[in-house]
């Protein structure tokens, strides 16, 4: 069970988002906090895996408390919840698990406390990506991209969210993001391992679906691409 501390200076958004977590059957103990002050006397006393912060509050900000806490030895995960992205880059430097944006959807909060329980059971830390999207910056977790497509010398990456322009060519992600499970498809495409449903050998040639989108196979990356899957392929103990 991961316990946490939910910090924000509005009573309502407290109780709403520890309402959230409290029907999320791995999360256990929820304390809760509506100041920075009363945060870091809660952290002082208290053991949680996990504090969710408020970053807009009067006195002592959700930044100033997780510049406190990440000096300590056993620091707990920090997840910034606000109704803007303006620090993403602050929420970067502080090693941030996650950025949640107001209003909180119930599925997001889900993957974000997933993301907490691989952590703690010693769990990689995340890689994370800083995007532009409509002038603002923000962060993005590579492991919520679930296919990239080549735009010239710009690459487009996909989430279930939204897609992020960067200025990277598609053959320098292939190289760079290899391990992390991306494997070329098409000259045009490049797709995350883990989140592929099915592929499809028909008349018009092959592809594969990733988070419902329909992507091409090319003759030259057909090889490679039955290989991986099958590898994952799960089978019978003999």
């Amino acid at each position: 069970m991961i316990n946490v501390l939910v910090v924000d200076d509005e009573l309502p958004a407290v109780e709403e988002l520890a309402f959230l977590l409290g029907k999320d059957e791995r999360v256990g103990k929820i304390l809760r906090a509506t100041s920075g002050s009363d945060a870091l006397k809660a952290l002082a006393s208290a053991s949680v895996d996990a504090v969710f912060l408020d970053i807009h509050m009067p006195a002592v900000s959700g930044l100033d408390i997780a510049r406190a806490i990440a000096g300590s030895s056993r620091p707990p995960a920090v997840v910034f919840v606000t109704a803007d992205e303006d620090h993403a880059l602050d929420a970067f430097e502080l090693a941030a698990v996650d950025y949640l944006l107001k209003p909180v959807r119930v599925e997001r909060l889900s993957r974000c406390v997933g993301r907490i329980s691989e952590l703690r059971d010693g769990g990689a830390a995340p890689e994370m990506i800083t995007v532009d999207l409509g002038g603002t910056t923000k962060m993005i977790r590579r492991d919520d991209v679930t296919y990239v497509q080549a735009q010239g010398d710009y690459a487009r990456l996909h989430t279930a969210e939204a897609s992020y322009l960067i200025r990277v060519p598609l053959a320098d992600l292939e190289q760079q993001w290899a391990d992390a499970g991306f494997i070329r498809t098409h000259r045009s495409y490049l797709v995350a391992l883990k989140h592929v449903t099915s592929m499809k050998l028909a008349a018009d040639g092959p592809s594969v679906t990733v988070a419902g989108a329909g992507l091409p196979i090319s003759r030259r990356h057909l090889p490679t691409v039955r290989e991986k899957l099958e590898a994952t392929r799960i089978r019978p103990n003999t």
